[in-house]
């Protein structure tokens, strides 16, 4: 049973009532005694989506891989940055890119800019990302990841969309 099962809602914030969740989890904490080096020498870059539990679908443990999360699992300047010190200073060797159906980034354009523009009068200064077609930004990921100068390891990058319904990955090609 999870914290937030034992107390009703209502009960503190969500972050008290996370911290609260870590204090029963570190009585139960063991040093694993590894470093931040993955064993399997891969990272994973997949989007942020809460229905998606990355470790349990590709049946990694602790330590395995890196994980980098963000909207839609697309490859951004800050993803670049986070594989390039992975992959440079942590040893992994392999990428992998995984978007998944149903994203909530199909459903935006570029106009979400403009609309915090208008409400907050200051315009981001980041892309939103959006995409109509998973298969097809998948594959530009994938470009983005080994067109990329600063990554030493671009042989073995694959991209994957789940299916938040079925939990199975589709491979998708760069044909």
């Amino acid at each position: 049973m999870s914290i937030f099962e034992q107390q009703p809602a209502g009960t503190g914030s969500v972050t008290d009532r996370l911290v609260e969740a870590n204090r029963h989890y570190a009585e139960q904490f063991r040093d694993p005694g590894m470093d931040a080096h993955p064993v399997l020498q891969v990272a994973i870059v997949a989007c942020m989506d809460a229905r998606i539990d990355l470790h349990a679908a590709l049946g990694l443990e602790l330590g395995d891989c890196h994980t980098i999360r963000n909207a839609g699992g697309v490859v951004t300047d800050d993803t670049i940055r986070s594989l390039t010190i992975s992959q440079r200073a942590l040893g992994t060797r392999s990428v992998v890119l995984i978007h998944h159906t149903g994203c909530g980034l199909e459903t935006l354009t570029e106009d979400f800019r403009t609309h915090l523009e208008d409400e907050v009068g200051q315009r981001p200064t980041w892309a939103v990302e959006s995409f109509r077609d998973v298969d097809q930004d998948v594959r530009q990921s994938m470009a983005r990841v080994r067109t990329s100068p600063f990554l030493a390891h671009t042989d073995d990058v694959r991209g994957f969309v789940f299916d938040v319904h079925t939990g199975l990955l589709r491979e998708i090609t760069t044909e």
